[in-house]
């Protein structure tokens, strides 16, 4: 056990990445595969967090319909009137099996302007306008206002967000958690690549065992 990275599950957090209607449900405009599938035990953590009184984060992505603050790599794309998680859709919005019961609808305004939007008991929004959660956001002064070490991840798309996220993560020296059967797009390499840097991998229900004891 290396007391440096090993997780502290009572100072933790969990991270969803861009969970959102546009990259998740089946045949949305921008569906990333293998998102939906993993919904079922991503809603498994976080009702588990929730009983437990762990804080919850959604990080999302909002594309204003001019491209304006679009990555250049989709720029075009949006330019073009590709209408993808445009700010106050029904495609922006988490989707809703991953919302806590009774959630504050979004605003984008506020989430644009960098709030961290409180949507729920112990459970906000955000968001990142780029792949990495932490790049130009109060992500990580919330963590520490919070007394937060320890992040898990899960949701849509390792290769992107949440790979960089992760990285972000640990260039800060939080202790990292990424739960392998709840994020989707994740590889046999990457997962070397990640457990190289000090992420712990898990599975959902091994997270859940471990949560059973705080």
């Amino acid at each position: 056990m290396d007391k440096y990275i090993e997780p502290n599950f009572n100072h933790c957090a969990v991270i969803t990445i861009d969970t959102q209607n546009d990259f998740s449900l089946p045949g949305a405009i921008a569906e990333i595969k293998g998102t939906y599938e993993v919904l079922p035990l991503m809603e498994r953590i976080l009702e588990t967090c929730r009983r437990s009184q762990i804080p919850i984060i959604h990080v999302i992505r909002l594309y204003k319909e001019d491209g304006s603050n679009v990555d250049i790599c989709r720029k075009e794309l949006i330019e073009s009137g590709a209408d993808i998680v445009s700010p106050g859709s029904t495609g922006a919005d988490l989707v809703s099996s991953i919302k806590p019961l009774h959630a504050e609808q979004l605003n984008s305004q506020d989430l644009l302007n960098g709030k961290i939007q409180c949507i729920g008991d112990l459970e906000w929004a955000m968001y990142k306008p780029r792949w990495g959660a932490f790049y130009q956001t109060h992500l990580e002064e919330f963590l520490r206002e919070n007394e937060i070490d320890t992040l898990i991840f899960i949701g849509c798309n390792f290769p992107n967000c949440p790979r960089t996220s992760i990285y972000q993560a640990s260039e800060r020296d939080f202790k990292v958690v990424m739960v392998e059967d709840a994020i989707s797009g994740i590889y046999s390499k990457g997962i070397d690549e990640i457990t190289n840097i000090g992420v712990k991998v898990y599975t959902t229900n091994r997270l859940l065992e471990e949560l059973e004891h705080i």
